[in-house]
């Protein structure tokens, strides 16, 4: 409550020299008393008068606090419970009033705006897009986004998934169109990055760790509650959100990624870089020579996903069955799957060929099985 110098000076006035109770200052001065007794005790002073009768809740305050230090976030309804078991006879709603007087609050904290050098880091992170609907299957759309820290660049591909094909593939294509990698890649709580966290303990998935190793470049997780760790991919998926995807038609997930390629080009890199006198595009051209080369080798993956081939010449893989040839009929396979393709295996030589369907329940086959 703010209370103006000459107010305090004239409340302080009456107090000392007239010796008035801060009812009596109250109604002279036309204010409420309790803003009296706040500049009082903002002066160190005790108001004149006999002491306040005591209160109900007073002998339990001890119990409270101490609970309240211990226990910030549990509720007046419990804390109520618990004085009450304890003796407390007192109003449920004068009981609320006085813990959120009580309760301790937490201390704002102030987030540094992290600056970062060219081609040193860049964000990753998963977007929900709602659902497509394909044959009688209801896929999630998910948006695989990953923004350079220093240049803005956004890299923006579509999924009917977030698995881990998806994930890598993802980063494989974000490398190839920026011609390059940054030194280290934040990750939120993603499952297709963490596998486990305790603090700052982090278990990153074996998969990635090894992609990762192929790509030299770093993982690292952002700190828990850090906002301003990984507000950049956090702003590019709004940014996506509100520019590219609102109200925008197209015919299938091809056509979507050749139009999120076209608006990366486009709209996203002439945008200003945050921050800066210059356009993303701008931006990008002077951190792009800083960038990590690719290396010669793909990364060996999709892995492979075993499968049991039943009394049936079929493979199952993702809610859909594809043909094999008959000699395969009750012999363990395995899949290797990619966004537009899947290969079955028969240890190392390759028994089918078929493009993935995303349907639920197809028979996928091809005429000479």
């Amino acid at each position: 409550m703010a209370i103006s110098p000459e107010l305090q000076a004239q409340i302080l006035r009456y107090y000392h020299v007239e010796k008035w109770r801060p009812g009596t200052i109250a109604r002279q001065l036309g204010i409420h008393r309790n803003t009296v007794r706040l500049a009082l005790a903002r002066a160190g002073l005790a108001p004149h008068g006999p002491q306040s009768r005591p209160r109900k809740i007073d002998p339990y305050l001890p119990f409270i606090l101490e609970t309240l230090n211990a226990f910030p976030g549990l509720t007046a309804a419990r804390l109520y419970g618990m004085a009450h078991e304890r003796g407390y006879r007192g109003d449920p709603d004068h009981f609320r009033h006085m813990i959120a007087r009580h309760r301790p609050r937490p201390r704002a904290e102030a987030y540094l705006r992290l600056r970062t050098l060219a081609g040193e880091q860049a964000q990753v992170d998963w977007g929900h897009f709602g659902h497509l609907q394909i044959g009688r299957a209801r896929r999630p759309l998910m948006a695989f986004v990953m923004v350079l820290s220093r240049s803005r660049r956004i890299f923006l591909r579509f999924f009917l998934d977030a698995r881990m094909e998806a994930f890598l593939s993802g980063h494989e294509e974000a490398f190839q169109a920026w011609g390059g990698l940054p030194r280290v890649l934040l990750y939120d709580n993603l499952k297709s990055a963490v596998l486990e966290r305790h603090g700052a303990a982090v278990r990153f998935n074996p998969t990635l760790i090894a992609f990762a190793g192929h790509y030299r470049y770093e993982p690292r997780p952002v700190a828990v509650a850090r906002g301003n760790e990984k507000g950049r991919v956090e702003r590019a998926i709004r940014y996506i959100r509100d520019s590219f995807f609102a109200a925008r038609p197209f015919k299938s997930l091809d056509d979507l990624n050749a139009q999120a390629d076209a608006w990366c080009d486009g709209v996203a890199a002439d945008r200003l870089c945050p921050g800066e006198d210059i356009t993303v595009r701008e931006a990008f051209a002077e951190e792009a020579p800083s960038l990590l080369p690719l290396p010669d080798n793909p990364f060996p993956w999709p892995a492979q996903t075993p499968v049991s081939i039943g009394k049936t010449p079929y493979a199952r893989f993702d809610l859909n069955d594809y043909s094999v040839p008959h000699a395969c009929v009750g012999r363990a396979l395995s899949v290797i799957a990619t966004a537009k393709e899947v290969r079955i295996l028969d240890g190392a030589q390759v028994v089918a060929r078929h493009a993935r369907s995303y349907d639920k329940g197809a028979q996928v086959e091809d005429a000479a099985h």
